[in-house]
């Protein structure tokens, strides 16, 4: 029987570029996220060049709807949970504490929802497979994010903590930790459609990591010999030496 693989926050960006990966290597993949216009034209695009992909819509912080996707499926032997994002860059003292809830509830308790309604799915495969998308600001804060720094040091913690619990059990947990990866909307939303300021992220940045570079390393990880666990995958361009070095050219 084929292989499933659910795919969160896959109506764009890394979660796009990700299920078209999957697919690739075989996997009959759900693509969820919220908008489900995109998530058609995902499927139909995977579809036409020979994969498999259904669509889903899914908000991740909603459980019911996550307990109604993860009841409707026969099977899943990989979740890729991928939903998350940064709202705002303002510092401590003048955090929206609207700001830090929202990403804490898309971020950790996202993750912990699909993560618990998959889980008895994933397990019952045999050979299961939980990746979760933190970032590199899940080991170092940064000025102007902390809660998304603190949403992120929650998947990290969530991620170790889980992989302790589930020894034993045929399902491997594998982190991924992007840098600075330039995606059509994550520093757009950020900003809240300012784009001058999400345009200045990237500035002078000759080759920030794209999607296909993270599709790539999560398709890697998932197909990895089923007992290798890569337990923490951190990727940054080579201008990137840490949060806060960047190489700009002028």
């Amino acid at each position: 029987m084929q292989r499933v693989a659910v795919v969160t926050g896959a109506s764009s960006g890394i979660g796009a570029a990700t299920a078209i990966r999957l697919a690739s290597a075989g996997y009959h993949v759900v693509a969820a996220a919220r908008r489900a216009d995109r998530l058609e034209a995902l499927a139909a695009r995977i579809r036409d060049d020979g994969g498999q992909a259904e669509a889903r819509q899914l908000d991740v912080t909603d459980r019911a709807g996550v307990d109604a996707l993860a009841e409707s499926l026969d099977r899943c032997d990989v979740l890729v949970s991928n939903a998350g994002g940064a709202t705002g860059g303002d510092q401590i003292a003048d955090g929206s504490t609207e700001d830090w809830r929202a990403m804490y509830d898309v971020n950790v308790l996202g993750t912990l929802n699909v993560t618990q309604a998959l889980l008895p799915k994933l397990v019952a495969s045999g050979d299961g497979t939980v990746v979760l998308m933190s970032s590199t600001a899940a080991f170092v804060a940064y000025e102007g994010g902390g809660g998304y720094v603190a949403a992120k040091h929650g998947v990290h913690a969530l991620a170790g903590t889980l992989r302790l619990e589930l020894c034993g059990q045929p399902v491997r947990v594998i982190e991924i930790a992007p840098g600075m990866v330039k995606t059509a909307e994550f520093a757009l939303n950020r900003f809240r459609g300012d784009a001058d300021k999400a345009a200045a992220i990237y500035a002078g940045v000759a080759e920030p990591l794209t999607d296909e570079d993270i599709a790539d390393a999560v398709a890697w990880a998932v197909t990895r010999p089923s007992h290798v666990n890569v337990d923490l995958m951190v990727l940054r361009p080579r201008a990137q030496a840490a949060q806060h070095k960047v190489c700009r050219e002028p």
